[in-house]
């Protein structure tokens, strides 16, 4: 008898690798069954109701799309946190989360610090910074209202109080408030390379908080990098999540803003990821 695994296996194994559909059927089972993946290994037999297993089809079925199985299932984890996710927001990626983690390394014994998240999308980032730093007063900023909706939605349900915002960081108002730390992840995709992106990302994920314009690719850190200098406290620090051929030219513009101590750090695929600056 075909089991539901060699199913899904046979419905896509022209579309996707052996690895992917293995760990799509685990991640599609625990959400259609309930059981956690260890339960699943223990159980590979596990036999589904009809309920269930019409929900695997239909799971199956936007997975040939190339939907992202993300936005299939409407979550995903970062930083050991659940996330709900949809397409008004950009699937939080393993390579961000170094960069949390290189924030939390850096300030695991300053107290009180001030925290300012921008471009927040799913909340992933500055939740994430308010449950590893949990004397620190976050907020976060973002242009579109309906991914704030699900960012706070997402603080709500991992219990974790952040300040959020609708603020267009190109079009901001005059602010009076400081910060110690300020941390972006803004689109930084140039147009040119639309071509080049995968479907999965390139006919789910929100365009505005992926591409920017070719000829002015760095349009959101100029901007983000003079609002810090205005809006860090002396000795305050800058961290940008950036696109891999961007580094030498995020690092010119910092110095040439007036930043010091920037440093450029790859991530664990070894591309230039990440920047910390100085003001």
């Amino acid at each position: 008898m075909q089991t539901e695994f060699d199913y899904t296996r046979e419905q896509l194994q022209d579309v996707y690798t052996e690895n992917e559909i293995r760990s799509f059927y685990l991640l599609m089972s625990e959400n259609i069954t309930g059981l956690s993946r260890t339960e699943l290994r223990l159980n590979k037999n596990t036999i589904f109701s009809n309920e269930q297993r019409n929900k695997l089809y239909t799971f199956i079925e936007k997975l040939k799309n190339f939907e992202p199985i993300q936005y299939i299932l409407g979550e995903t984890e970062f930083c050991g946190l659940k996330f709900n996710v949809d397409t008004t927001v950009l699937i939080p990626r393993p390579e961000t989360e170094e960069l949390v983690e290189w924030i939390k390394r850096d300030q695991m014994t300053t107290a009180n610090l001030r925290i300012l998240d921008i471009g927040t999308g799913s909340g992933c980032i500055a939740i994430s910074i308010k449950y590893l730093l949990q004397n620190a007063e976050v907020s976060a900023f973002d242009i579109s209202e309906e991914a704030l909706e699900t960012a706070r939605k997402n603080a709500a349900q991992n219990k974790q109080n952040v300040i959020f915002e609708q603020i267009d960081i190109l079009n901001s108002n005059e602010f009076y408030e400081k910060w110690d730390i300020i941390v972006s992840n803004p689109p930084y995709v140039p147009l040119s390379e639309k071509t080049e992106i995968q479907p999965n990302v390139l006919n789910y994920e929100p365009h505005v908080a992926l591409f920017v314009p070719t000829d002015n690719s760095l349009i959101f850190y100029r901007k983000i990098a003079d609002f810090a200098l205005d809006h860090l406290q002396p000795e305050g620090k800058l961290y940008f999540e950036i696109h891999r051929d961007a580094g030498q030219n995020c690092i010119k513009m910092l110095i040439e803003s007036g930043f010091k101590n920037v440093e450029l750090r790859k991530d664990v695929s070894g591309n230039d990821r990440m920047i910390r600056a100085e003001k």
